[in-house]
């Protein structure tokens, strides 16, 4: 008997494909009434349904009648033809009334929010379903053990070309599931040539891992909720943490801009300035059957006015909006709707900046960030004069592939650092950074694998596969794997001798890297190198007495999860809804990619340094209320929080290198005794290695 959780998961199974067909490889069908069909089937499905329930090995599940059929007025606009975009305010109002449907279904009605589910799913565009169920299962009580699926996997054509996604769906109709299918290979460098310099930075832009890293963020994240869900977006530190996962993703895509003999990344603060970089993404939309459009060079903004969208936005609405945010940075002060004033702290400036409906004056401040991405998605047709949809950027899944994301996000970061150098934001003191009686003697990074060597991270290619089988609509079943090629590392320790002048105690251990010399191979100004510090990992020791040898696995670190996680496989999870495992496996897609932690280096040998810090953990704790049982798997802590618990840190997010020091001009002056610094290499080897994980070799 299928469960009513693996019937929820099943509904995101070929998400194009109609309910009135079978899903899953164990060929479950939904047994379908009059209120239940999709809105295409209501002259035949029944007879379609039930034509399909006749088959050999079909399995069916009965559906509870609809106590209340759902109505979507906004919602059941969007074309199912039509791309979904979470940067649109028509959009946003749309998942707001789908999210609020699924939601409102009473507690532990299992079989109710199923019947609910099925329905909307046959009346709504299958982007925007998704989205809206990922979101109301991840945010239920009684749906956590409800296993969100890769995205790539369901929605391939937006991680692969076309001509991948055209070979997968021939070799499904022409090879049988029962044999092994030839493996289908996506090309290296399919988006630009050697000849475009941005394109030396493809490797880390295109990386499926990282797109989904960024997809499954906004997922945990969202920014949107009606008034009686409000819940669902006021996480603990949200706007803070919007900061710092997009302050880290620029420090990392700079380093590997640096390795790659590039100047760091240039914001974009002129909005009427031409765009230098063109952006061809190579990828069609199966949902539209549209190729997603590309951006020539030097292409500018221009004022939106595209009702259908509700994208109507003037640029100069846009330069008000920063002049206020600005404002709110040099006086300290937010302003409320009435007039009042309150602190201006860096979770308020986050939720100003993305517009999440925590901003505190939503019409003084604006959607500053968010309609950044929405000019440069319709810069190729502004007017909808063309009827064309939006680009890669307005997409939370393919914006990364862009150059112009990293260039929007550098000057949106540039706006928190201005608030951190503010004389409003307090430098911190020599208590603040000390930690008095703990002295790190050493710190050394030992290779894991033999033949490597200390203090030198090693970075090579790897191919790997993934099964694009759940997304290939209308075509036979069985895995069909593509294999792709991505940036690796081989795994390593750090050792760290500490001596303890005092009794037994806790610390936290804080690793970071950043480049030893900026792009002129000069020596850093700490007050540019803070904001290139990475985090590695960060985590809690209790120190005894005297000397002590801390040793942590790289496996190990806060900031990533694992390859299996990130390209989680739904079938090799057990389905059994009461196993704890199944509690965490959606807000366990959240984190960084461990294959992507160090960045590339080049074959010559890159110069960084490694930082340690010992803080005091009585400064640093968080007290839990959540704390009922262990968490059951890796969390990425540092990006992505902990599910239904604080943030893990009282500190401020990228602590000791979140403000500006007031004494020290480099980092070798803001050393203390529980801090040191290592001159490490990363080495890159332009070599290709199979994953031994692969199903097939």
């Amino acid at each position: 008997m299928t469960s009513v959780v693996r019937s929820l998961e099943l509904l995101f199974d070929r998400p194009n494909e109609p309910l009135i067909t079978p899903k899953g490889d164990e060929q479950v069908l939904f047994k379908l009434n009059e209120d239940l069909l999709p809105k295409d089937y209501e002259a035949n499905g029944i007879a379609l349904n039930n034509r399909f329930g006749e088959d050999e090995g079909v399995k069916t599940i009965d559906l509870a009648p609809l106590a209340r059929k759902p109505q979507f007025p906004l919602a059941s606009q969007l074309p199912r033809d039509a791309d979904f975009s979470l940067f649109l305010p028509k959009h946003q109002a749309m998942a707001d009334e789908v999210i609020d449907k699924l939601l409102e279904v009473p507690k532990d009605d299992m079989a109710q929010l199923l019947s609910t589910c099925v329905y909307a799913r046959g009346q709504l565009n299958p982007q925007l379903f998704h989205y809206c169920a990922a979101v109301a299962f991840l945010h239920r009580h009684d749906t956590k053990a409800v296993k969100i699926p890769n995205f790539a996997e369901t929605f391939p054509s937006k991680f692969v070309s076309s001509s991948v996604v055209g070979e997968a769906r021939q070799t499904s109709a022409i090879v049988p599931k029962d044999v092994n299918r030839p493996i289908i290979t996506i090309p290296r460098d399919f988006t630009a040539s050697d000849l475009e310099e941005e394109h030396r930075l493809a490797y880390f832009r295109e990386d499926l891992g990282i797109n989904l890293h960024h997809w499954h963020w906004h997922l945990v994240y969202p920014f949107r909720a009606t008034h009686g869900n409000r819940t669902i977006v006021a996480k603990d530190r949200r706007g803070e943490l919007f900061f710092y996962m997009h302050q880290q993703i620029i420090a990392r895509y700079n380093c590997e801009r640096l390795n790659n003999a590039l100047k760091r990344v240039k914001k974009f603060s002129n909005f009427r300035e031409p765009i230098p970089e063109a952006y061809y993404p190579k990828l069609d939309s199966l949902t539209s059957s549209r190729g997603w459009p590309p951006r020539q060079a030097n292409m500018s903004w221009q004022d939106l006015n595209r009702p259908i969208d509700g994208a109507i936005v003037a640029i100069s609405d846009m330069e008000t909006w920063r002049n206020n945010v600005e404002e709110a940075i040099a006086t300290g002060q937010v302003v409320l709707p009435d007039g009042r004033t309150q602190r201006l702290t860096i979770d308020t400036l986050g939720n100003m900046v993305e517009a999440s409906i925590l901003s505190p004056n939503p019409a003084l401040y604006g959607s500053l960030h968010n309609n950044g991405h929405s000019f440069t998605a319709y810069i190729h047709d502004p007017n909808h004069h063309y009827l064309e949809s939006h680009s890669v950027m307005a997409d939370e899944a393919t914006t990364m592939r862009d150059p112009y994301f990293y260039r929007w996000h550098a000057f949106v970061d540039d706006l928190f650092q201005r608030h951190k150098e503010s004389p409003h934001v307090p430098r911190y003191q020599p208590s603040e950074l000390n930690y008095s009686g703990v002295n790190v003697m050493s710190l050394n990074v030992e290779p894991n694998t033999p033949g490597g060597t200390r203090n030198e991270f090693n970075t090579f290619w790897m191919s790997s596969d993934v099964d694009l089988s759940r997304g290939l609509d209308f075509s036979n079943r069985g895995p069909v794997y593509a294999r792709f090629r991505h940036l690796n590392h081989r795994p390593f320790r750090y050792v760290i001798n500490v001596n303890n002048e005092g009794g037994r105690r806790r610390t936290t251990v804080r690793i970071f890297l950043a480049p030893k010399f900026d792009e002129g191979n000069r020596p850093w100004l700490l007050s540019d190198q803070r904001k290139m510090f990475i985090e590695m990992d960060k985590f809690v020791h209790e120190l005894t007495p005297g000397r002590n040898e801390i040793i942590r696995q790289s496996t190990e670190s806060s900031v990533t999860i694992p390859f299996e996680q990130t390209f989680r496989d739904l079938s090799r999870q057990g389905t059994d809804p009461g196993n704890p495992d199944n509690l965490e496996f959606n807000y366990c897609g959240c984190g960084w990619p461990q294959h992507m932690l160090v960045p590339k280096g080049n074959e010559a040998g890159a110069k960084y340094v490694l930082f340690v810090m010992l803080s005091n953990y009585e400064r640093d704790r968080v007290e839990q209320a959540n704390v009922h049982r262990e968490l059951s798997c890796k969390e990425a802590s540092s990006f992505c929080g902990l599910r239904d618990r604080l943030y893990p840190d009282a500190r401020a997010m990228g602590f000791p290198f979140d403000r500006p020091s007031n004494t020290a001009n480099n980092i070798e002056d803001f050393i203390q005794p529980n801090m040191f610094l290592r001159d490490v290499t990363i080495r890159f080897a332009n070599v290709t290695e199979p994953n031994p994980r692969n199903p097939r070799q």
